[in-house]
């Protein structure tokens, strides 16, 4: 069982060593519990992503906490060439997907500056310790007129629906988590929500990190939110 505790969102270092850990404890039925929690939109939300990053065929593309390359094999069947990067051995070893994987900190990419065309990034930035910097450090491994394509939970803009996502994934998806895979896990992602800015801010700091055209936009039904930008 995963060590986090879901009524205690840790912060720095502890934050660090207690995701990690928690997501080398579900990498195994990761992809299982996604699948059925999300009802499966978490499949058409990443597609959808992949569209709207206008990229052509045959540009490089990394995936930044690329869990078990869901997101690379998206990419690679879009034409594209990806390559995973992740701080978690578990998810790595669970992957299915045959896109290169590196295990590595995406605050620190073992890349060159300006040598890549895209970069996407799934379910992960309420997990990183801090934005700023991950966000400065795309600006810095993309090309001029590269995207980025930074996908994430959300909560509804419209109050009924917002109250229901509440009811579920506060309530019900730790109930299939525990069911499934880990308790502690599935309680802590839906809180997890609180440590993402207001979307104002992150724009704001997608756009102090070289992406001047960041953008925002929900998924029906607005459990999901996705930014995008292109590099200065």
């Amino acid at each position: 069982m995963s060590t986090i505790d879901p009524e205690h969102l840790p912060q720095g270092d502890q934050k660090v060593r207690e995701v990690r850990s928690m997501f080398d404890t579900i990498a195994p039925r990761y992809d299982l519990v996604n699948r059925i929690m999300t009802f499966r939109l978490d499949v058409r939300w990443r597609r959808k992503t992949v569209d709207l990053m206008g990229l052509r065929a045959g540009e490089s593309v990394i995936d930044l906490a690329c869990g078990t390359g869901d997101f690379c094999n998206d990419l690679a069947r879009a034409g594209l060439v990806p390559i995973g990067f992740d701080i978690s051995h578990g998810m790595l070893s669970a992957a299915r997907t045959v896109a290169p994987l590196l295990q590595a900190d995406i605050l620190r990419l073992p890349l060159a500056d300006s040598s890549v065309d895209g970069a996407t990034c799934g379910f992960a930035l309420r997990n990183l310790v801090e934005l700023q910097p991950f966000f400065e450090e795309l600006g810095r491994v993309l090309r001029p007129g590269g995207r980025i394509a930074l996908l994430d939970a959300a909560k509804p803009d419209n109050p009924v629906l917002r109250a229901g996502h509440s009811i579920y994934f506060e309530r019900i998806v730790p109930k299939i988590g525990g069911l499934l895979s880990d308790k502690n896990a599935y309680s802590y992602l839906p809180k997890s929500l609180a440590y993402l800015p207001e979307p104002k801010v992150l724009i704001d700091q997608l756009r102090a990190a070289g992406f001047s055209n960041a953008s925002r936009q929900l998924f029906a039904p607005g459990a999901a939110q996705l930014y995008l930008g292109t590099r200065d």
